[in-house]
């Protein structure tokens, strides 16, 4: 049997033997839905309020998007800055780790006080995910070979020239694995600024249909859209994968290694 055939056919059987003992858990302690609701009643909530959770999955998915836009172009252009100045690097790199290491839920509170409700969830999306591209990509450029380095001196090349034709070609595949990991940081990010801003009497994403199922028991529609919301983030993390593997795979070891 093929890698190929294992790597797709293991998690699908593992998922149907997983949702088959969760139904027979369900069904033999007669466990009501509010409770723990079966696999299929949350398809059954999943088909019969899809119009509602579709448009939700939108909301959020547009954050989400629109946190990693930013959180890719600030990140990589900002590794480029520290690339270039070790005064701006030394000075703004430790205020990037802390901002990574202060945990989300205790600064959405705070975002929610002083920015409008859409706003606050997009500062959060792009926050947890600015500092994984930030990092990847200043390692990549910092990492670069020293023998090519000094061949592009001893050529003389300029200092755009070392950037385009040599630092950044050799960090692309720390930076693309910074743009998968902030892919679903991003979503997490505002998933828990929407749960926040659902606290607060506000919102209209996912996180929100799951924090508002939760206050009135409809357990089936929150596992439901708790459904939609790792569907969405396998969907980024093989989105990304794809685009990584697409921009690597005629030239870089980890993409070859793979299609063997």
């Amino acid at each position: 049997m093929s890698d190929r055939v294992l790597r797709l056919g293991l998690p699908i059987l593992v998922l149907t033997v997983g949702g088959f003992i969760w139904h027979l858990v369900v069904q033999i302690f007669t466990i009501p839905p509010f409770v723990l609701p079966g696999p299929g009643l949350v398809l059954a909530t999943l088909f019969a309020d899809s119009g509602l959770l579709w448009n939700s999955l939108l909301v959020t998915l547009l954050t989400t998007f629109q946190g990693f836009l930013l959180a890719a172009v600030g990140g990589i252009g900002l590794a480029i800055l520290f690339n270039q100045s070790r005064f701006v690097e030394y000075s703004l790199y430790p205020y990037a780790v802390i901002l990574q290491v202060t945990p989300i839920v205790a600064i959405a509170p705070l975002l929610l006080i002083y920015l409008p409700q859409p706003l606050a969830v997009l500062a959060c999306a792009w926050i947890v995910a600015f500092f994984p591209v930030l990092a990847n990509t200043t390692l990549g450029l910092n990492s670069v070979d020293h023998n090519l380095l000094a061949l592009f001196e001893l050529y003389k090349a300029s200092r755009w020239q070392l950037l385009w034709n040599l630092k950044l070609p050799s960090a692309l595949p720390q930076m693309l694995a910074g743009l998968r990991i902030a892919g679903g940081l991003s979503l997490i990010g505002a998933v828990v600024a929407e749960i926040a801003a659902g606290s607060a009497g506000a919102g209209s994403g996912l996180a929100y249909r799951i924090a508002e199922s939760g206050y009135r028991l409809n357990i089936p529609r929150m596992f439901a859209a708790l459904l939609l919301l790792s569907l969405a983030g396998v969907a980024i993390f093989f989105a990304l994968s794809g685009v990584s593997y697409l921009m690597l795979r005629r030239w870089h070891e980890s993409a070859i290694e793979r299609e063997r």
